[in-house]
């Protein structure tokens, strides 16, 4: 028998959504200050929230319906993440390699969630 998830800290997932929320966040400091109440605030919201629904979602799990709503949750946040670096690299904040990898690690996230999804009830008690 594998190891026992605790809690949603030990995801890999989770570890590395929230490690690219922090480069995200560390990224965004130097945006202007005109974007700091649109696009800086939207992309660091929008990438925080990957994390907090994969949270909210694993103490959900007694009820699969709602564990699954949080992932599609994350996995939403995490496609407008992407979206909100299209707009960074083309407003010139970042550049093609950073877009690159932040982008990749985005698609990684998604194809982890989607299978975490897929495979909801062995992540589900009593289901």
């Amino acid at each position: 028998m594998g190891n026992v998830i605790k809690n949603f800290r030990e995801l890999s997932v989770y570890r590395l959504a929230f490690s690219v929320t922090m480069e995200i966040f560390n990224l965004t400091k130097k945006f202007p200050k005109e974007e700091k109440y649109s696009l800086t605030d939207q992309i660091r919201r929008s990438s925080r929230s990957v994390c907090t629904n994969l949270a909210e979602g694993w103490y959900k799990r007694r009820y699969p319906a709602a564990f699954i709503c949080k992932l599609t949750d994350s996995i939403s946040e995490a496609a407008e993440t992407q979206t909100w670096l299209e707009f960074s690299l083309d407003c010139k904040y970042i550049d093609r390699i950073t877009f690159d990898q932040l982008s990749e690690k985005y698609a990684h996230i998604i194809a982890q969630l989607l299978t975490m999804e897929r495979k909801s009830q062995s992540f589900c008690p009593n289901s």
